[in-house]
């Protein structure tokens, strides 16, 4: 659990980084224009700290760590945001600078958007499988017993 912490928090530290970086640049160059580097640091906050935020809470309740496509998700996804923040920070750089970005950038953001999409693919795979291995740590969180949810839901009818 410690390491999905600390990538949330590696996240954090880079996401704030990359607002600042963005802010200084385009007041250095004098740039007022759009540019990718202004949803940069939203990127890294949402796709990076959050996400492994709530990656740490479902770690907690289904121990996601123990099954082996945990690793496979972590580093997939972990290669394809790094790959589409940096295209997103090259690009978002070139166009401050009033250059304009090449098809490498392009393909190298495409390339992080798929491997994006593989981890996504394998933490969805693995919560299904850590949901099937343990059916009945499913319960209700409606009422806070501890009943199934099966159980709670019947008890709602009239």
């Amino acid at each position: 659990m410690r390491l999905i912490l600390n990538t949330a928090h590696v996240y954090m530290i880079v996401g704030v980084i990359s607002g600042l970086y963005y802010r200084e640049i385009t007041k250095l160059q004098n740039f007022t224009g759009p540019t990718q580097l202004g949803v940069l640091h939203t990127h890294l906050l949402a796709l990076g700290m959050l996400f492994f935020l709530v990656v740490l809470a479902l770690e907690k309740l289904f121990a996601l760590t123990t099954h082996p496509l945990f690793g496979w998700f972590y580093w997939i996804y972990n290669a394809g945001l790094a790959l589409t923040t940096a295209m997103m920070a090259w690009h978002g750089t070139l166009t401050v600078l009033g250059r304009s970005g090449t098809t490498a950038i392009a393909v190298a953001a495409g390339l992080g958007h798929i491997l994006l999409t593989a981890g996504l693919v394998l933490l969805f795979v693995t919560v299904g499988k850590r949901l099937a291995a343990e059916p009945d740590r499913i319960q209700s969180s409606g009422s806070g017993r501890g009943e199934r949810a099966a159980d709670h839901f019947s008890s709602m009818r009239p």
